[in-house]
C-alpha cells in the first residue's frame, strides 16, 4: 500500500502539470484559419489567436555543433531554456528550419539526429502549452559564424538563387515540403499536418525574389499545393517584406497572410549603440497594406530584435508599433541558448537570455502582454505621446519599461511607479527596485501569489557582463558571468505581515528563515513567503500555472577569476566632482577596492566603498581636480591576492616587479574650454552610417584624421523597394554624450565645424544637434576645397528632419523620424550630432558626386 501511495506522491506533481498545460492549450485544439478580416483564430471556438515568444535554434547548426564539442546533452539544456520561456510567459515559437541538415539534394527528409532533437523541443513546447509557427525551407547553410559545412540537402546543391528558379530545384523543394508535413512527430505521435500547437506554416525564409510577378505566383502556388496536397488545413504565409513591388504576386498566389521583419537598428554595429532609439521605432508602416486588405491577408512577424542594443526599453516599444500595424503574432530573434550565452557566439549582434540580461528578457515579457492586452491597429499617437498606452508606460532616461494592471506588475529596472492595484495584485516580475521589492542584487525575481498571506518567490542569480557583447566573439572570451551570491530584500506586500516565514522548496534547497521586520537575505532559488500559520497546497498553484511550484532552473556560477568592469570618463571640467564607479565579481571574497590616482605632480588613493556584492564608488579628491590627466588604477584585494586593472593583472603597483603600463585616464579641462563632440582619429569607427565601400577614415599630418564621405549619387535605388519614392539624403550620426557626462553645455553659443570638399567645387552639409527625444536642430554650411574652421552661432539652428539612425530593416520603413516634440532646442538634452548631405543641394545637382571631409567638431 505504501508503494502504491509512494508512486501517486510521484506521479500527482506530473499529472497536475499536464493538468495545467491543458487548460492553457485548450484553446489551440484544432486548426487555425484566417477570416475574412484578415484575422487567424481557431476553428473549434472561432477566437482570435494571440501569440508571442521567440526563435530558438538549439536543435541545428552552430548551436548544436557546439553542444557536441561541448558533450553537453542539448536536450537537457532545451528543457532549460524552454522553462523560461513559459516563466517570461511566451506562448509562441518561430524558427527556420535548416533544410540543409535534414534534406537530401531530391528533397527527401532526412530522419537524423537533427529531426530527432526538433520533435523533442517542439514535444517540449506543446507540453508547455507554448504554440508554434515553423518556417521549413531556411535557405541557409549551417555554418554561421563558422564556416558552411558540406551538408546533404537541397539548399547547399541550389543555393537561395537557384532554388527559386531552377525546375529541378523547385521540385525539390515540393518534395521536401510534403514530406515535411506529412512527418509524424516520434515524441508525440502526431503528423506536423495534424499538429493542434501548430498555427501556420511560413513556406521559407526570405526568399529575395527577382523574377516577373508570374514567374514568382507560379513558384508560391507551387509550394502552397505542395503543402496543401498532404491534407494540411494549416493557413500558409509567405515572406512579403522583400521586393515588395511584387507584393500583388504573392497574395495572388492563395497564401492566408504575410510575414515580415524588423531590425530598426540595424545589424552588425559591432558594440553597443548609444542614445535614445525610440525614433527608430516610432512606426511600422507598410506600405502595401492596401494589398493585404484585399486579400484579407493576416500579419505575422517572424523576426525582429533592436541589434547591439543592451537597453530594455525598446522591445515593448516595438511590440506597440507592430500592434498599430495589425501585426498578429510576432517572435523574437534570437534567444541565446543558455550553455552559448556566456559568450554569445551564436549571432553576436543579438544578445537575449533571461540568466545573463534579466532586463531584457522581462522586456520581451512586457511585449508578450502587449501582444495579448492591446487590440491590433491601436492608434496611440506620434512620439511622445505613444509611450504611455493602457497598462505599459516606456522610458528611455533609467531604461525602464513598466506593465501595471490590476493583477500583474512587471519593470525592467529600478523605478517609482505605485501598483495599480495592490490588493488584487497576483503577479510580479521585476529586475532592481520597485516600491514594492526592494533589491540589491542583479538577477530576476518573480513573485506569485497561491493565497492570501502565502506568496511564491523565484530568485534568479546575478549576471554581470564584463566585455562588449556584440563585438568579435569565441567560445575563449567570456562576455558575462554568472554569480551565486545572497542579496537583501524587502518585500512590501500588504498580505505579507512583518516577520514573515521564508522556506526554500527548490531542489536542494533547505532554506528556512523568518525576515526581520520585512527584509530578509535570499539566494538564488524557489521560496514560500508566508505569514505564520498560513497553509496552503501545491495544487493551489499548480493547477494555475504552467509549472510546478518547486521548479527552478539557473546557470551555475561561472566565476573563474576577478573581473572589474568600469568606464572612465572622458573629459571633466576642473573643479567639477567625479565620481568614480566599478562593478567588481570575484571567484574569491573581495577584501578591499582602492583606487591610485595621479593629475601631474600630485597623488592619492582612496578606498571604494561597496554598495552591494558588486557596485563600489568613491568621489576623487579635490586636489586632483585641477586641469591635466588625470590617470589612475584599481586595485582590488582578495583572499587569493592583489589585481589591478585596467587589464587585470595580477599584483600591485606597489610591488618591484609589477610591470602592466596600463591606466585609466581623464581628461580635466580648464573651465570653459571648448567641448569636441566629434574627433575624426578618435570617434570614427562609432559613427553610424549606411555602409558605403567608399566611405574612410584617413590619416591627416599633424596627429589628426578626416572622416571621408564620397557619393557617386544620393538616392540608390532598393532593390527590394522598386516603388519606393526617392530620398535624396545621406545622413550619418555620432552619438557624444559619454564626452559630455561631466561638462556643460548650456553655457556654449557656438560650433565650430572643421571640414572641407574633397573635390574642386564647394558641398553643402547639415550640421544639426539631436537631443535625447529625438528632435533634431541644425542649418545647412558650405564646404569650400581648402580645409577650414566654420563658425555656426546655436541660435542659427533651426527644426530639421530627424534621420532614423541606424537605418532599419525593412528598407521600406520611414526614413525620417516623425514626432510631436516641441520646437525648442534644449542644450542640456542634446545627444548626438547628425550630419546630412542633401539638405540644400539644388536638384539639378542632387545625383551628382559629392564628398566631403569631416576632421572635428567642438563647441564654443
Amino acid at each position: 500500500m505504501k508503494s502504491i501511495f509512494r508512486q501517486l506522491q510521484l506521479f500527482l506533481p506530473l499529472l497536475v502539470l499536464l493538468l495545467a498545460t491543458k487548460q492553457y492549450a485548450q484553446n489551440n485544439q484544432g486548426n487555425a484559419y484566417v477570416d475574412q478580416n484578415g484575422i487567424i483564430r481557431w476553428k473549434a471556438n472561432k477566437e482570435e489567436i494571440h501569440g508571442f515568444g521567440v526563435n530558438y535554434t538549439a536543435p541545428f547548426a552552430h548551436a548544436y555543433r557546439l553542444a557536441q564539442k561541448k558533450d553537453i546533452d542539448i536536450k537537457k539544456e532545451i528543457d532549460k531554456d524552454i522553462y523560461h520561456f513559459t516563466r517570461l510567459g511566451f506562448d509562441l515559437y518561430r524558427i527556420h528550419v535548416w533544410d540543409t541538415e535534414i534534406s537530401d539534394e531530391q528533397g527527401n527528409l532526412l530522419e537524423n539526429e537533427h529531426l530527432d532533437i526538433f520533435d523533442y523541443l517542439l514535444k517540449q513546447l506543446k507540453d508547455r502549452g507554448i504554440n508554434f509557427v515553423l518556417t521549413p525551407i531556411a535557405y541557409w547553410g549551417n555554418g554561421w559564424p563558422e564556416p558552411d559545412e558540406d551538408t546533404p540537402g537541397f539548399s547547399d546543391k541550389y543555393g537561395k538563387e537557384k532554388s527559386l528558379t531552377d525546375p529541378d530545384a523547385i521540385k525539390a523543394q515540393q518534395n521536401y515540403l510534403t514530406q515535411f508535413m506529412n512527418h509524424v512527430n516520434k515524441y508525440t505521435g502526431v503528423a506536423y499536418k495534424n499538429e493542434p500547437n501548430l498555427i501556420a506554416v511560413e513556406i521559407s525564409n526570405e526568399p529575395h525574389h527577382r523574377g516577373t510577378k508570374a514567374q514568382v505566383t507560379e513558384f508560391i502556388r507551387k509550394m502552397v499545393n505542395a503543402i496543401q496536397k498532404t491534407g494540411a488545413k494549416k493557413p500558409i504565409f509567405y515572406n512579403v517584406s522583400h521586393s515588395i513591388h511584387l507584393a500583388d504576386a504573392y497574395f495572388d498566389a492563395g497564401i492566408d497572410g504575410g510575414t515580415f521583419q524588423w531590425y530598426p537598428t540595424g545589424l552588425g554595429f559591432g558594440k553597443e549603440l548609444e542614445g535614445n532609439l525610440l525614433p527608430n521605432v516610432n512606426d511600422y508602416h507598410i506600405p502595401f497594406e492596401d494589398v493585404i486588405k484585399e486579400h484579407h491577408a493576416a500579419k505575422i512577424v517572424y523576426e525582429f530584435d533592436a541589434a547591439d542594443v543592451l537597453k530594455s526599453y525598446i522591445y515593448p516599444a516595438i511590440a506597440r508599433s507592430f500592434r498599430t500595424a495589425g501585426i498578429q503574432l510576432a517572435t523574437h530573434f534570437a534567444y541565446d541558448p543558455t550553455f552559448l550565452a556566456y559568450a554569445n557566439t551564436e549571432y553576436n549582434t543579438h544578445y537575449m537570455n533571461l540568466n545573463y540580461v534579466p532586463h531584457k528578457a522581462l522586456g520581451l515579457m512586457i511585449a508578450s502582454e502587449i501582444f495579448h492586452k492591446i487590440p491590433m491597429y491601436s492608434d496611440f499617437g506620434e512620439y511622445p505621446d505613444n509611450l504611455e498606452f493602457g497598462d505599459f508606460k516606456i522610458s528611455y532616461e533609467g531604461d525602464v519599461a513598466t506593465y501595471n494592471s490590476e493583477e500583474k506588475f512587471i519593470y525592467t529596472n529600478s523605478n517609482d511607479e505605485q501598483p495599480k492595484n495592490l490588493k488584487k495584485l497576483k503577479g510580479i516580475a521585476g529586475h532592481g527596485s520597485s516600491q514594492i521589492v526592494k533589491y540589491e542584487g542583479k538577477g530576476a525575481y518573480f513573485l506569485d501569489k497561491i493565497k492570501k498571506g502565502v506568496w511564491r518567490l523565484e530568485v534568479m542569480p546575478d549576471p554581470v557582463i564584463v566585455k562588449n557583447p556584440f563585438g568579435k566573439n569565441s567560445l575563449d572570451k567570456t562576455v558575462a558571468v554568472i554569480s551565486w551570491k545572497s542579496n537583501e530584500m524587502n518585500v512590501k506586500l500588504p498580505d505579507l505581515h512583518e516577520n514573515f516565514m521564508i522556506n526554500g522548496i527548490n531542489k536542494g534547497n533547505d532554506f528556512i528563515d523568518t525576515a526581520t521586520g520585512l527584509s530578509f537575505s535570499i539566494s538564488p532559488g524557489v521560496y514560500i513567503l508566508k505569514n505564520p500559520g498560513a497553509t496552503f497546497k501545491d495544487l493551489d498553484f499548480n493547477e494555475n500555472h504552467r509549472f510546478k511550484i518547486d521548479e527552478f532552473v539557473a546557470k551555475e556560477n561561472t566565476v573563474d577569476k576577478t573581473y572589474l568592469v568600469h568606464e572612465p570618463l572622458k573629459t571633466s571640467e576642473a573643479g567639477r566632482e567625479i565620481e568614480l564607479n566599478a562593478t567588481v565579481v570575484s571567484n574569491e571574497e573581495v577584501e578591499k577596492v582602492e583606487v591610485w590616482l595621479q593629475n601631474g605632480n600630485m597623488y592619492d588613493s582612496v578606498e571604494l566603498e561597496a554598495k552591494n556584492n558588486y557596485d563600489y564608488s568613491a568621489k576623487v579628491p579635490q586636489k586632483l581636480l585641477n586641469n591635466g590627466f588625470m590617470n589612475y588604477r584599481i586595485i582590488v584585494t582578495t583572499k587569493g591576492g592583489k589585481f589591478t586593472f585596467p587589464g587585470g593583472v595580477a599584483g600591485s603597483p606597489a610591488d618591484w616587479d609589477f610591470h602592466s603600463s596600463e591606466e585609466y585616464q581623464t581628461k580635466i579641462m580648464k573651465v570653459g574650454s571648448p567641448i569636441y563632440l566629434f574627433n575624426a582619429a578618435t570617434d570614427s569607427d562609432k559613427m553610424v552610417r549606411e555602409w558605403r565601400p567608399e566611405n574612410e577614415v584617413v590619416p591627416i599630418p599633424g596627429n589628426e584624421a578626416e572622416f571621408q564621405v564620397k557619393l557617386e549619387k544620393l538616392f540608390m535605388e532598393d532593390i527590394e523597394n522598386k516603388n519606393a519614392e526617392p530620398v535624396y539624403d545621406y545622413s550619418f550620426r555620432y552619438n557624444f554624450s559619454e564626452k559630455t557626462l561631466n561638462r556643460s553645455l548650456t553655457s556654449k553659443n557656438e560650433l565650430v565645424l572643421k571640414a572641407r570638399a574633397l573635390g574642386d567645387k564647394t558641398e553643402k552639409l547639415q550640421v544639426a544637434l539631436v537631443m535625447k527625444n529625438g528632435a533634431a536642430f541644425g542649418t545647412v554650411v558650405e564646404l569650400s576645397p581648402e580645409i577650414e574652421e566654420i563658425t555656426i552661432p546655436l541660435s542659427e539652428l533651426k527644426p530639421v528632419k530627424t534621420v532614423t539612425l541606424p537605418r532599419p530593416y525593412p528598407g521600406f520603413l520611414p526614413y525620417y523620424f516623425e514626432h510631436s516634440n516641441e520646437s525648442h532646442l534644449k542644450m542640456q538634452d542634446v545627444e548626438a550630432v547628425q550630419f546630412s548631405i542633401g539638405p540644400g543641394i539644388s536638384k539639378d545637382q542632387l545625383q551628382q558626386p559629392h564628398a566631403i571631409g569631416i576632421r572635428s567638431l567642438y563647441i564654443n
